[in-house]
């Protein structure tokens, strides 16, 4: 799962836990989980966008292999 992967990477660089991403991208902390560990590899759009917006990423670097 390598946009998990890559969220997990980037927020952790950014020294914040998964309930603070997921709060600050408006998103719950289970959803946040979920794609995470690629129980959820597809996340929409709009979730996709707040989490690079907030962890300062582009969609590139979360989804381009």
């Amino acid at each position: 799962n390598m946009t998990g992967n890559r969220i997990k990477e980037a927020r952790e660089a950014a020294n914040m836990t998964q309930a603070e991403l997921a709060e600050r991208a408006g998103i719950t902390r289970v959803s946040l989980s979920r794609i995470e560990t690629g129980a959820n590899p597809n996340p929409s759009v709009q979730t996709a966008i707040r989490i690079a917006k907030t962890l300062g990423v582009s969609m590139d670097f979360l989804f381009l292999q």
